[in-house]
């Protein structure tokens, strides 16, 4: 079936990549479609680049090997095939249509319907595809809703949603990065009634659309958002405070997304950290910028040499942002704590032992009441200082 572009723009400069034009060489019929035509459009940068066709994958690997170019059945349960070149990937995908959903999984057919394929998309800014020359498809209204800031579900609201839930937490995710107030009528009505399919998604989909929406520049306006129409609580049942959130993010914290977590959570990171399979490196980081000691911006440097010598500086300084540190003394005991040399403890076992102290508890022991006294007088005193406080102590 043929469709008419809607708009024609410059060929966006990715398009000049030499491993791109090869792939599109040999398969002519290929289009760019998702995120990548979205941006260009938008003109932000393109990361991601993917292309469909109405070749099937056979077809597809068949194509790419008559150029030379590696093909490797990355997907073929989804009709995907990667083109490689120069090391690169390049997903192709043919074109699909949904023969049934469950809310997770779909069955999908083949299809040379471009439409059919733009159809089960989920948002009308995703359901764009263009060709190598800058033709732009939109068969849904994608071009005039990016303009508009307006993030809408493709079709009816409600069916794409029981599609698959996810869309529910991409809807905020997109929205946060693409949308502009007010959000469309139709979608929220859609998300309110479907809330409770949140719980049938794995923790994993949850945790990695949850992570995106937080990673975005200003997340503040999705994320109050979703506490207004009760998604926060489904995926925050610990406890959520998004004008704490919304503080940290005024103040010019950095926009990672464990530290904005961890300003939004009001519950147990442990209990968040179990439910979403947090990997054993976010559990820990999270859990640590919520933990004391705070550092306070009245503190001497004593004072920090001794917090640095048992925490890294990047979670102290997460700390104090969680403080509320949007003022210069705050400003200041951040840059402080960035500038100071971590203090390292410069005594070992061997040097008890060399002092004649049987191998023992003692050892340790000994070791630990030295470490206090070099805490105690502000981690300056060098390893010979050490070393003469612990003969010191032997001898005594």
């Amino acid at each position: 079936m043929t469709d008419q572009p809607a708009a024609r723009i410059p060929p966006p400069p990715f398009l000049d990549d030499p491993a791109l034009r090869a792939v599109l060489a040999a398969v002519p019929d290929a289009r760019l479609v998702g995120g990548c035509v979205r941006d260009a459009l938008a003109g932000r940068p393109v990361a991601d680049i993917d292309l469909a066709t109405p070749r099937h994958p056979e077809a597809v690997m068949q194509a790419l090997r008559a150029a030379g170019i590696r093909a490797v059945p990355t997907g073929l349960d989804h009709g995907t095939v990667t083109a490689v070149v120069d090391r690169r990937g390049f997903e192709i995908t043919t074109l699909r249509r949904d023969e049934e959903t469950d809310g997770r999984h779909a069955r999908v057919a083949y299809t040379d319907d471009w439409r059919e394929d733009a159809a089960r998309r989920d948002f009308t800014i995703n359901a764009l595809s263009m060709t190598a020359d800058g033709a732009v498809f939109d068969p849904f209204g994608g071009i005039a809703d990016l303009a508009a800031g307006r993030v809408r579900f493709v079709g009816d609201a409600t069916q794409r949603i029981a599609e698959d839930y996810l869309r529910i937490l991409r809807f905020f995710r997109f929205h946060a990065r693409y949308g502009r107030p007010p959000p469309d009528p139709e979608a929220l009505a859609a998300i309110r009634a479907s809330v409770g399919g949140i719980l049938r998604l794995s923790a994993e989909r949850v945790w990695s659309e949850l992570l995106r929406i937080l990673a975005a520049p200003e997340p503040t306006g999705s994320v109050a958002l979703m506490a207004e129409i009760g998604v926060l609580a489904a995926v925050l049942p610990e406890g959520a405070d998004p004008d704490r959130l919304a503080r940290l993010i005024k103040a010019g914290a950095p926009a990672e997304p464990l530290l904005r977590l961890a300003a939004l959570l009001t519950g147990d990171p442990e209990a968040l950290a179990d439910r979403l399979k947090l990997s054993t490196a976010e559990r820990e980081r999270l859990a640590a910028l919520r933990a004391p000691p705070v550092p306070a911006p009245g503190a001497t440097d004593a004072d920090l040499r001794r917090l640095l010598a048992d925490t890294p500086a990047d979670i102290l300084i997460g700390r104090a942002w969680l403080a509320g540190g949007d003022g210069p003394d705050w400003a200041a005991l951040r840059a402080r704590l960035a500038a100071l040399p971590v203090p390292v403890f410069p005594l070992e076992g061997r040097d008890v032992l060399a002092l004649g102290e049987p191998p023992g508890p003692r050892v340790g022991a000994l070791l630990r009441q030295i470490r206090a006294w070099w805490l105690a007088g502000g981690c300056v005193a060098d390893g010979a200082a050490c070393r003469a406080e612990l003969a010191r102590r032997i001898g005594g």
